[in-house]
């Protein structure tokens, strides 16, 4: 492409000048953003030419990821990263008079995601690439995307996240490779003359699925591999059918927009039924249209469905695209002409499933009335899989109808997506050591005891690449100085930073560099909320979805419990903290959203206070995204990973804070008890209930909070600001559903229970914090240990336990 900075700057003005017709000195940002964006993707065009035309000669197994959600964050710094090119651009724009930050910043980033599940398969593509493994990721293009959050007087309000009101350089829109999703209609079945059962699907609404296809590059290799997004679009037959009817133009126009809301939003509303219709609409496009798609690219191969399984490898994220196990089917037994149990042995040998909860109401169910009338084929093939099923267990234990009924795929009126991928999988995984066996011994536990060759552990992981080699280059940089840069290619060798833990130099220059990435953090708050933070404070970070399980609450009420102490309490002594949040609150998540107005209201009271404002902030970021938590991540001294314990599966924030240098203050749930057995008690700081506890609590009962608020005075004077009058109430009613989650209702995420424990280990954080050295070795022993938690080693389990998938050479 070019190997040097002159050669560079040519490349770059030439496309400038071909793009958009334009000079150097007439270019603004955005236009040199979008000219730089389509010279790198010219260089990238050519090694993703030859990575397909490769998997495809070589007849490389390959895998497909299904994932509702891709939280990739913006690609024009990563990209750069990845093809060795980041300081010889960054240097030649600079000689132009640009700063490829400042360009950075005119990338929107891609709204395709929530949270940790959506940029989990973000690190997942970009490990796969990176290892030159064959793997894509199948995605719903959503125009909107989640949406921005705007805090006004101190309520999130949500606004259209038009990420897509710019050009997305990256995508590559592919027509040709449209596909045809159906819904709706009804079923004929006939018998034909060779004694075949035939399925019609007639009388349907079709929508055509049209691929836009993203570049996934991998780091230093020629491996380019694919995220194709589909987008929900009005078939040419059908436009041109209602059009020639009567008003034909206002009835296109309404049938137009009711298929494209199947890629307008991420997670609509699910609080009314149209809601929720939509949400399976969007999960069953997404499905088809990948299904249809791998079965295309494997029929260029030339071989026998058969052998579709040794081919082809189907992953589920989650059970959202639980149907792929029954579209799957669909396609094989009508149209591909299989019985029914030579299609089943292939799906189950083809399909996989990662499981990422705990939590009841997050394992998907659906009403057997909105499958049968939106999807009637694939209704009929759910029902075949639960009969038969359901058969087999009878089979093993004649009469036992309780745990029919219990495993059956279809019972109480819902399709249990959970079951469904289970039972049509031939593997499962959890995502944390914890997690798996709480899903093997508790939740899952009635189906490990039918399927226990099934269950196995996948820890989740992070791209360090992002996280570290490009998020924080400053940190890397003193890696590299201080053991070479192998880790990079190979992250557990991080191990070798332990020889620099009483490196009295090292540790003084690993403190430094936090220091500076707090001033810049600072810098960022000041410029856009107006509020000055101390950067000797110890800077305590709670960044995450908004949910009752990972306890936002939980801190905000440590907050005003210190504030309280602070006003109050002339002897109380605290090193001065900054408070940071950032999170999402789902548009209908009433407790969520009462949960940000609290932290916001605590910051208005905290922050315009000039009494605790030397020893404490308190700040809300907005419109929490990819980007933003690289800007805040490496500035972080205190991870709050508080998780009720048994209640987040993993965790992926946790690995990223670590391996930035923070050290987690958490519960011992999730990866946190891996982490904990890594750097051991005195570089981590746990608290609470332990998993064992809550599920006990939730089985068998005994726990009550009011109990606890009346024998703790802390707990009540806290509680009590809640509604009585108070800085924070203002004698109003505005947090009594706050209020009585922890007391009406006995507190179920065990806040108030976990209180005083979380007080005392705070308290502890303020007094370490002062021994600096000893923290800085703290910090080190983390970064260490982040190696283990690399996606790069998570995905080379996934490629040799589950998906029997080997590295490729790419083709020079």
């Amino acid at each position: 492409m070019f190997n040097s900075k002159e050669e560079f700057i040519q490349a770059f003005s030439e496309k400038l000048e071909t793009e958009l017709g334009m000079g150097v000195e007439t270019a603004t940002e955005h236009d040199a953003y979008r000219s730089l964006g389509a010279l790198v993707k010219d260089h990238i065009n050519k090694n993703w030419l030859q990575t397909n035309h490769q998997y495809e000669s070589n007849q490389n197994k390959q895998v497909y990821y299904f994932s509702m959600e891709f939280l990739m964050g913006r690609l024009l710094g990563n990209n750069l990263l990845n093809m060795q090119l980041l300081s010889l651009v960054k240097e030649g724009l600079a000689d132009l008079g640009f700063s490829l930050t400042s360009l950075e910043e005119q990338e929107n980033d891609a709204g395709l995601g929530n949270g940790g599940l959506g940029r989990l398969a973000a690190c997942f593509l970009d490990s796969l690439a990176s290892l030159g493994l064959a793997g894509h990721g199948y995605g719903i293009r959503y125009k909107y995307g989640m949406f921005e959050q705007a805090i006004i007087d101190g309520y999130q309000v949500e606004l259209p996240d038009r990420w897509l009101a710019n050009e997305f350089v990256w995508e590559v829109r592919r027509p040709e490779q449209s596909l045809e999703v159906r819904f709706g209609g009804h079923v004929n079945s006939r018998v034909s003359s060779d004694g075949t059962l035939i399925f019609e699907h007639v009388d349907y609404e079709q929508v055509q699925a049209v691929p836009y296809d993203v570049p996934v590059v991998g780091y230093n290799n020629e491996t380019v591999n694919t995220l194709r997004l589909w987008s929900a679009e009005a078939s040419q037959e059908d436009t041109l059918k209602r059009a020639s009817q009567q008003d034909g133009f206002g009835n296109f126009l309404t049938h137009k927009r009711s298929l494209e809301e199947m890629s307008e939003f991420l997670y609509p509303d699910d609080s009314h039924e149209a809601g929720r219709k939509l949400r399976l609409k969007q999960e069953y496009f997404l499905v088809s249209a990948g299904v249809q798609s791998a079965i295309r690219s494997f029929e260029h191969l030339n071989l026998p469905l058969s052998s579709f399984p040794e081919k082809v490898s189907l992953h589920i994220n989650d059970t959202h695209p639980a149907l792929v196990i029954p579209e799957l089917m669909r396609v094989l037994i009508d149209e591909k002409g299989l019985g029914w149990e030579a299609a089943w042995t292939i799906t189950q040998a083809s399909v996989s499933y990662t499981n990422h909860t705990t939590l009841s109401e997050a394992l998907e169910t659906w009403p057997v009335d909105f499958v049968r009338t939106l999807l009637p084929r694939l209704h009929m093939v759910i029902e075949e899989i639960n009969e038969r099923f359901c058969q087999q267990l009878w089979g093993q234990d004649p009469g036992d109808f309780d745990r029919i009924a219990k495993l059956a795929i279809i019972a109480d009126g819902q399709v249990k997506m959970a079951h469904l991928a289970i039972v049509g999988s031939h593997s499962v995984n959890g995502v944390a050591k914890l997690h798996t066996e709480i899903l093997k011994t508790r939740e899952m536990k009635n189906f490990y005891a039918v399927f226990p060759e099934r269950f196995n552990n996948k820890t989740n992981g992070i791209t360090h690449r992002r996280w570290l080699l490009h998020a924080n280059k400053l940190l890397a940089n003193h890696i590299k100085e201080a053991i070479g840069d192998r880790w990079i290619s190979q992250p557990d060798q991080l191990r070798d930073l332990i020889g620099k833990k009483d490196d009295e130099a090292f540790l003084d220059q690993l403190g430094g560099i936090k220091q500076q990435k707090k001033r810049e953090l600072a810098s960022f708050i000041k410029d856009n909320y107006g509020i000055a933070v101390d950067t000797n404070s110890i800077f305590d970070v709670h960044i995450k979805r908004l949910h009752g399980y990972k306890r936002q609450l939980l801190n905000v009420l440590h907050i005003m419990y210190v504030y309280h102490e602070l006003k109050s309490n002339p002897s109380f002594e605290m090193t001065p903290r900054t408070f940071i949040f950032a999170a999402k609150a789902a548009p209908s998540y009433h407790f969520a959203k009462k949960v940000i107005k609290l932290i916001t209201r605590v910051a208005g009271v905290v922050n315009n206070d000039p009494a605790v404002n030397g020893q404490m902030k308190v700040v809300f970021l907005e419109n929490y995204s990819v980007s933003l938590a690289e800007r805040i991540i490496p500035a972080t001294d205190i991870s709050e990973q508080i998780s009720t314990a048994s209640k987040e599966a993993s965790g992926t924030g946790n690995m990223k804070f670590m391996m930035n240098g923070a050290l987690t203050l958490g519960t011992m749930d999730g990866a946190n008890v891996e982490i904990h057995d890594l750097v051991g008690d005195k570089a981590i700081y746990t608290f609470g209930l332990s998993s064992e506890d809550v599920l006990s609590y939730g089985q068998n009962g005994g726990y009550s909070s009011r109990e606890v608020y009346e024998s703790d005075e802390r707990v009540r004077r806290t509680l009590d600001q809640l509604v009585h009058y108070s800085p924070f109430s203002k004698g109003e009613t505005e947090f009594r559903d706050l209020y009585d989650s922890l007391l009406a209702y006995n507190d179920e995420y065990f806040v108030v229970k976990d209180f005083a424990n979380y007080v005392a280990t705070q308290q502890r954080i303020g007094y370490d914090y002062q021994q600096k050295r000893e923290w800085n070795a703290k910090s080190l022993l983390n970064i260490a240990h982040s190696g283990r938690f690399s996606s790069d080693r998570t995905i080379q389990e996934y490629a040799q336990d589950i998906w029997d998938i080997r590295p490729v050479r790419t083709l020079k």
